[in-house]
């Protein structure tokens, strides 16, 4: 059965930084595509970013300039850097995974918090 595990979300204030990971286990080490997305309260469930096995990368237009997404294949790992965080960052950050290019996203984590707060 395959399972995605984040890691690394936390509590910092404006302008920090935080970097998160998801990790992926089970019979399928190499997926499509890997992405990000979040929920922040009251609101609905968006994309952050995500990327191909061969390094083509999306950002939802709130992120640009400050986060970095990456992966390494051999480990079927997705990272996510954040940078200069703001207070509308705050959400519960989902990592996901499509199998084909086609497909869509149907592997999805459990959630890790990011709260941007003074």
């Amino acid at each position: 059965q395959v399972q995605l595990v984040e890691s690394g979300g936390g509590l910092v204030q404006p302008g920090g930084s935080l970097k998160l990971s998801c990790a992926a286990s089970g019979s399928i080490f190499s997926f499509y595509a890997m992405g990000w997305y979040r929920q922040a309260p009251g609101k609905q469930r968006e994309l952050v970013a995500d990327i191909t096995g061969g390094g083509r990368t999306n950002y939802a237009d709130s992120v640009k300039g400050r986060f970095t997404i990456s992966r390494d294949n051999a480990k079927n790992a997705v990272y996510l850097q954040m940078n200069s965080l703001k207070p509308e960052d705050t959400a519960v950050y989902y990592c996901t995974a499509a199998e084909t290019r086609t497909a869509p996203y149907t592997y999805w984590g459990q959630g890790t918090q990011v709260t941007v707060s003074s």
